[in-house]
């Protein structure tokens, strides 16, 4: 039996017709960086310190420069539209929404990253995307990670993740996002919460959609805007994509910010914008500002709630869509 040619396979005609394109690129791609902050990508420091002039803390709060950070991220391949998941396990003090790890001074063996996770599949074409990460049910160990790791030497073997014990047991969530396009532009977003533990566990589920804050250096004449179009669809209009329609199921509520750093946080100074960057963090895990950001109907920062409760072993999925067409039914 002869094998079937690449060529003849409908990713292999999809991988014909990019050929011709003036950017042989998938318009929409995992093209978003995992991570961000503490690189060279963020170092405009006088001093030329990349590793330490945006370090953890700032990231959730201060608007990049260069570019955006998150988990399980998808954007255009001028990432001026954003996606990525973010959580809560009840437990820590932020949102679990890009991913941790070691600046270059902070490890013995210099940069690092301390998470689980895992691109599970991928066509060339970026047709079908698929990815894992571990999310602990315990505290996540921030402190615990710096502080054995610089307590070890150039000879010693790194401390990772799995040593801390947090994974122990099946105490953990696997979060797998799967990316299916109907066309280019058109993007089915399926994500499935499986329970590892044979304990009952709760968590918040975050999907967010948010533009790269280009506007703030100049970068488009316009500041975009996601602007609410009922409870199941918020309408994404940017000059450099057109209209876009983020589509989402059965969530309890869209909250609203802005792409903007909190300058009052980081700096002591005041605020360009009452609800900034990091607001999401407040609004779940304190209720601060909560109710007002639901009441909200445009920013440049949105993100979807699904508060899930799994028995132990359990699995639930939930279901978005990102088209430039309205969809009648887009579930």
């Amino acid at each position: 039996m002869s094998k079937k040619k690449i060529s003849d396979t409908i990713e292999g005609k999809r991988l014909h017709t990019y050929k011709s394109k003036k950017v042989p690129l998938p318009y929409w791609g995992p093209y978003l960086s995992e991570r961000q902050w503490g690189t060279v990508r963020e170092d405009y420091s006088s001093e030329g310190q990349p590793w330490t002039y945006f370090p953890h803390d700032h990231a959730r709060s201060r608007v990049y420069k260069w570019g955006e950070d998150g988990i399980a991220g998808l954007c255009d391949y001028g990432q001026n539209i954003c996606f990525g998941i973010s959580m809560w396990n009840g437990k820590d003090k932020i949102l679990k929404e890009r991913l941790f790890g070691l600046a270059n001074g902070e490890g013995n063996h210099g940069e690092d990253v301390k998470e689980l996770y895992y691109h599970l599949d991928n066509v060339p074409t970026h047709s079908y995307m698929k990815y894992l990460y571990k999310y602990p049910q315990s505290k996540f160990p921030y402190e615990e990670l710096l502080a054995k790791n610089a307590a070890l030497g150039l000879e010693d073997e790194e401390y990772e993740i799995l040593q801390t014990g947090i994974f122990d047991k099946g105490a953990y969530f696997d979060v797998e996002v799967e990316y299916a396009k109907e066309k280019e532009d058109d993007i089915q977003i399926k994500i499935t919460v499986t329970n590892r533990n044979t304990e009952a566990a709760e968590m918040v589920l975050l999907p967010q959609l948010w533009f790269y804050n280009r506007w703030q250096y100049g970068g488009v004449k316009t500041r975009p805007v996601l602007q609410r179009k009922d409870k199941n669809c918020v309408k994404v209009n940017h000059e450099r994509t057109g209209n876009y329609f983020f589509y989402v199921n059965n969530a309890t509520d869209i909250l609203f910010t802005e792409n903007e750093s909190n300058y009052e946080r980081l700096f002591s100074k005041p605020n360009r914008y009452r609800h900034v960057k990091d607001a999401f963090h407040d609004a779940i895990i304190s209720k601060e500002n909560y109710s007002e950001l639901a009441a909200l109907e445009k920013g440049t920062k949105s993100c979807v709630v699904y508060p899930i409760a799994l028995q132990g072993g359990e699995s639930t999925s939930v279901y978005l869509r990102l088209s430039n067409d309205e969809q009648a039914n887009p579930f």
